[in-house]
């Protein structure tokens, strides 16, 4: 299996090559070369198997410069009912006939982002260890992406961690699980402004890669392949449970802002996961709606972008969206080069031809919108016809997914986050308290390590010198 960036560059990358580099040289995103094929009989076969045997085997498509007895330890270690609490690692739970939650939020963080940052943490420390080297990992969070990758990289060896998330625009639950951690590898920098503001400089100094080589960047975000590998392998998890045959069809409804994990779905799609549609769920911030809809992808100012009750979703430049446009386009680098490097740039939006957005429906998706109303109805319809409370992102995704439910065809939403990291918002909805594990009974009361700074990308990269030379 070989990686090429969407932007045409960098072709011939092998996966360790591409987990350690991130962003592409030329600011694409690296891809594979095609998407292995799954057909009927090895659906049949993958079927009865764990979680870890389903990863291996996925994985092993993807990944052939890690011996396989490493690569199956690795996972073994990862995914582990001590960490994920179940041995499925991601429950599916019926809400009705026509909804089910897929439940991704049990790891250490309570956010799926656990599911792809636990097996990072492992494998960069495999990797690093091999190599004999240090990672300097730059990452960019809207809230649940910091804190698991700080939990997934703590304590490991050969990683810091420099974590840009946007000055006061978390939930104080999120906020405290970031900056009380102690670990003298992690470091977390809050950016005056938007969690774009905050992605901008992460591809900013990506983008010099006199800097990138020097200090040996790389990133956690949804930028980087080897993680949204991982989120790949609960599509086919979440469809084993749902199905009783091959021959059923399930759709799949994502709470979305950076365009990860829906791009993971996209993926299992491609490989022949019998998905009938991708249904994509903004919040007020709907950018990726718009595009959906009409074929324009406008991205706005930071000014712009709202804060709202999901405020994981508050995103209005998509950073993995490109990859999807890549297949979208035929994988015309040149095109997606042009769209991506060129005109968002200079104009900060791009307009697909008729014929290119003409594909958008081939490929599955749809999409829809909820605002704060919807999602605090959604919340407490949830809670008063099923007994179920979910948090504000998962909301939004079933508010959108009943909007677009086929007969015959069963949704599962993907479950964002544990609503204990929204417990102002389940109140305002429920009325109901939500129980906290004693392990986070006094999170907002401990002691925080962060620095506010401005944003600037040569302020971040100052930081990081200093804290690596020091």
């Amino acid at each position: 299996m070989r990686y090429v960036s969407t932007r045409g560059a960098s072709a011939d990358r092998r996966f360790s090559e591409v987990l350690m580099e991130g962003l592409a040289p030329d600011g694409g995103l690296y891809t594979p070369t095609a998407y292995p094929k799954v057909d009927d009989a090895t659906l049949r076969r993958w079927r009865g198997l764990s979680y870890v045997e389903l990863a291996f085997e996925i994985f092993s498509l993807y990944i052939d410069d890690i011996p396989a007895d490493e690569l199956r330890a690795i996972i073994g270690r990862t995914y582990t009912p001590e960490v994920f609490g179940s041995a499925q690692i991601v429950p599916l739970r019926t809400l009705d006939e026509s909804i089910a939650l897929l439940n991704l939020s049990n790891g250490p963080t309570f956010a799926f982002k656990d599911i792809a940052m636990q097996l990072l943490g492992n494998l960069f420390e495999s990797e690093l260890g091999r190599r004999g080297v240090q990672l300097n990992i730059l990452g960019a969070t809207s809230g649940d992406t910091g804190s698991a990758a700080e939990y997934a990289m703590c304590g490991k060896r050969n990683v810091r961690v420099f974590m840009l998330s946007p000055h006061g625009r978390m939930s104080p639950f999120q906020q405290a699980q970031m900056y009380s951690l102690q670990d003298e590898n992690i470091h977390n920098l809050a950016i005056e402004g938007s969690f774009d503001t905050c992605q901008d400089i992460v591809k900013a100094v990506s983008a010099d890669l006199a800097f990138k080589r020097r200090y040996n960047i790389g990133t956690v975000n949804s930028i980087n392949w080897a993680r949204l590998l991982a989120q790949v392998v609960y599509y086919f998890a979440g469809y084993f449970q749902a199905t009783n045959e091959n021959s059923d069809r399930v759709s799949f409804c994502v709470p979305s802002g950076n365009f990860g994990n829906i791009c993971a779905g996209h993926v299992a799609r491609m490989m022949g996961l019998p998905v009938d549609r991708l249904v994509l769920a903004t919040n007020e911030n709907d950018v990726l709606d718009e595009f959906f809809k009409t074929g324009r992808y406008r991205v706005r100012e930071s000014s712009e972008t709202m804060v709202t009750s999901s405020p994981s979703m508050d995103i209005s430049k998509a950073s993995n969206f490109e990859r999807f446009v890549f297949d979208l386009l035929g994988r015309d680098a040149q095109r997606v080069a042009q769209l991506f490097g060129t005109e968002l740039s200079q104009r900060s939006q791009f307009t697909l031809t008729a014929e290119e957005a003409s594909r958008i429906s081939t490929y599955g998706f749809v999409s829809g919108k909820s605002t704060h109303a919807d999602r605090l109805r959604t919340i407490a319809e949830t809670w008063e016809n099923h007994r179920t409370i979910i948090d504000p992102h998962t909301a939004d995704g079933v508010k959108v997914a009943r909007e677009h439910v086929r007969p015959g065809v069963r949704t599962i939403v993907l479950e964002t986050a544990l609503p204990l990291k929204f417990a102002d918002i389940i109140h305002e909805a429920t009325g109901q308290t939500v129980p906290r594990p004693a392990t986070v009974a006094d999170l907002e009361e401990r002691p925080r390590r962060c620095e506010v700074i401005a944003p600037s990308a040569d302020q971040v990269m100052a930081f990081i010198a200093q804290h690596c030379n020091a």
